[in-house]
């Protein structure tokens, strides 16, 4: 995770706001205006006093502006929370798009292992706890600025030390407070945000493993597992809100010291002659009722820390780079064969291809064959460019794949792993993510190709039959083939099939290789497999054995 600052975090979540700078200029001034009528209601109070007194402007004129004053605080203040509000949400679901466009941009070199959990708990909780930020922080540090300056000038107005007082008292409240908060909390937000992740990716897993938890009386040990990480995570908030109380304490203190400060400074000035009666009354209500917009600021100091490491969390996945950018702009490719030449890759140190040379001739079936680990799976990934070869070159119709415009790229393969995931949806809709306008006669003609059409029709709603989250309710050999589906109702002219058959016995195994052979209709087929027999229907056969060509 990257390191920043909290005003660097700040900074580039402040920027996201660009699109709703508008609103959140309305939403400044609106906060503004209505806690200057907030404050005006006491002060116009000390107004009334001295008005009964005889030494102020009329009972009425005071009850009027009282009047306005309170249903003015009213309407701005429920204008200042509409747009706030707007402005957060409007940027959460904006965060969320944009997330999703990274992870999007990332996968699947940068995801490929990635913890599934904490990613679930950046798109939903991390990015919820942005609202905090966007509608309670924002806004309130530029009123509560602006604010403090009018009201140290108004106080000022009176006497020059009164001011001065007025806007100390102001930045050590919402100033050095927070600021002291957050560095007494230190990295504890971070800390919770990221056990909060854990936990939720455990809780995820152990979901996912119920079946073998239980087959295997494992629940009693998850369980205390699960406790264990719950008190870690309990740990940490309890630390966080003991300092929230100490903030709000400390925060407290301040505030009723300097109320009496302001008091007694100006009954000092009063006795020197320096102010009159008017002078102590209202610059001493002026500061009583003013510091509403600081006192805010100061709450933040221990829940911004929160806020600010799922904004940090937020920020990675934004910032990350991908693996390999997206080509667009070049001239369009139409496939007439492959080759991989000379080509080298490795993970990170760990080499996995060396110096491989793998030529596919145009509508043919060519079989790549190797025991588990030798490199076949990551071929068939360089050429779908998942990842750029160190050495060598990956290339479609003689052009390199880094050359290729990605989407092009996309349309000319149709990839088929060994896991084939489905969307806990029917079965056509899970189908047609390989073609979104697929008539129902396609998917059912891509069906019958891949032999598994007379099976959905089995089903109790035929192809409207739901699968279950991750396809829970077929059975491996029944997800692969609708994998293997999907893939001809793509139509790319190169198919790549790793491993393909690797659940199914070998009566099914059968089947679908002769549909197969039969019903590729010209397209160019690359077959990853260990098995002997599925290497029976390819015109040419290469052997990988520890990243090198046999």
């Amino acid at each position: 995770m990257k390191k920043r600052s909290p005003v660097q975090v700040m900074t580039k979540l402040i920027v996201l706001v660009k699109p709703l700078t508008g609103f959140m200029l309305l939403a400044v001034l609106l906060g503004l205006v209505g806690h200057l009528c907030a404050a005006f209601l006491t002060i116009l109070g000390g107004y009334g006093i001295l008005s009964v007194l005889g030494h102020g402007p009329s009972m009425a004129a005071v009850g009027a502006c009282l009047i306005v004053c309170a249903l003015a605080r009213g309407l701005l203040r429920y204008g200042e929370q509409t747009c706030n509000h707007y402005i957060a949400f409007k940027l959460l679901a904006l965060i969320r798009n944009r997330v999703f466009q990274a992870l999007r941009r990332l996968c699947p070199a940068k995801l490929e292992g990635r913890d599934k959990g904490d990613l679930i708990s950046v798109i939903t909780s991390d990015i919820e706890l942005l609202e905090v930020f966007y509608a309670h922080t924002i806004s309130p540090a530029a009123i509560a600025f602006l604010f403090s300056l009018i009201m140290a000038v108004f106080i000022g107005s009176f006497h020059w030390l009164l001011g001065l007082f007025a806007l100390a008292a102001y930045g050590v409240v919402g100033i050095a407070i927070p600021l002291l908060i957050s560095h007494l909390n230190g990295d504890s937000g971070q800390k919770f945000r990221d056990r909060s992740g854990d936990l939720s990716s455990f809780v995820l897993d152990s979901l996912r493993g119920l079946s073998e938890l239980q087959q295997y009386a494992q629940g009693r040990e998850r369980m205390a597992k699960l406790t264990e990480k719950t008190y870690e995570l309990t740990q940490v908030e309890d630390r966080m809100k003991r300092q929230s109380g100490r903030n709000r304490a400390l925060t407290n203190t301040v505030v009723l010291v300097a109320d009496l400060g302001v008091l007694f400074l100006s009954i000092w000035l009063y006795q020197k002659n320096a102010l009159s009666f008017d002078g102590v009354l209202i610059p001493t209500l002026a500061l009583f009722s003013s510091f509403g917009p600081v006192i805010a600021l100061a709450d933040l100091g221990s829940t911004l820390q929160n806020t600010l490491a799922a904004g940090n969390r937020v920020l990675d996945i934004l910032e990350e780079e991908p693996v390999v950018e997206e080509v667009s702009g070049k001239p369009g490719t139409a496939f007439f064969g492959a080759e991989a030449r000379n080509v080298t890759f490795s993970y990170e140190k760990e080499q996995i291809l060396t110096d491989v040379t793998v030529p596919i001739r145009p509508s043919t079936i060519l079989g790549i064959s190797g025991r588990s680990g030798s490199g076949k799976s990551t071929l068939l990934r360089l050429f779908m460019r998942f990842w750029d070869v160190q050495e060598g070159q990956v290339c479609l119709s003689g052009r390199p794949v880094a050359q290729i415009n990605t989407q092009d790229l996309r349309q000319m393969e149709s990839f088929v792993t060994q896991q084939t995931h489905l969307f806990h949806d029917s079965i056509r809709n899970n189908l047609r993510i390989a073609r979104l306008d697929a008539t129902d006669e396609q998917i059912q003609a891509a069906c019958k190709k891949a032999s598994v059409h007379d099976f959905i029709m089995s089903l109790p709603q035929g192809y409207d039959t739901p699968v279950g989250e991750l396809g829970d309710t077929l059975s491996g050999g029944e997800r692969q083939r609708l994998g293997l589906a999907r893939a001809f109702l793509h139509d790319g002219p190169l198919m790549l099939l790793d491993e393909p058959t690797s659940n199914l016995d070998s009566l099914n195994e059968a089947v679908i290789l002769r549909s197969l052979h039969r019903e590729r209709g010209g397209k160019t087929v690359v077959l990853v497999s260990h098995r002997a027999s599925t290497m029976s229907i390819a015109d040419q056969v290469y052997t990988l054995e520890q990243g090198r060509v046999c």
